[in-house]
């Protein structure tokens, strides 16, 4: 698929409780890499994942109560979530992430430029704070995102509006 088939193909719709077993599974693929380093039986990985999966939900609903949760759906498929807050003076990217067999096809891309020309439109920024490890970091740079904050494991980074 390329990046117009991408663009045209890829939809939006607004997360619910339907999600959850969707928005686990996603979740845990975005912490197969540190789980493999870890000497836990699969039990306790797993126990471990629904902690964290339940904190950053918790996380997200004190923090972001106002945020937009959304599904990334392609052909009928949900295949990754965004969730964006917007305020008078940003536009925060606080998660995106994609199911490992879509990422790198451009569907990320497609999700954040969506974001980038809002920004455009509004005058303000766009922030993210992206772990270090984050293999996307490119992506974001490629972008125009620039790190603002060093926050020890993770970055702020920003790309200032375009107009």
């Amino acid at each position: 698929m390329n990046g117009v088939e991408t663009e045209a193909a890829i939809r939006l719709e607004p997360e619910t409780d339907a999600h959850l077993e969707f928005l686990r599974e996603l979740f845990d693929s975005t912490r197969e890499r540190e789980m493999e380093l870890l000497d836990w039986s699969e039990g306790q990985k797993d126990a471990f994942l629904d902690l964290q999966f339940r904190a950053q939900r918790r996380h997200y609903g004190e923090h972001f109560a106002d945020a937009e949760f959304q599904i990334a759906v392609l052909d009928g498929t949900p295949v990754g979530r965004l969730c964006t807050w917007r305020g008078k003076s940003e536009i925060r990217i606080v998660d995106i992430a994609l199911l490992p067999e879509f990422r790198g096809g451009g569907i990320g891309t497609v999700l954040i430029q969506r974001i980038l020309a809002e920004s455009d439109l509004a005058g303000i920024p766009v922030r993210i704070h992206l772990e270090k490890t984050n293999p996307a970091e490119r992506l974001y740079r490629d972008l125009g995102f620039e790190t603002v904050e060093d926050h020890g494991a993770h970055w702020l980074m920003e790309r200032n509006a375009s107009r």
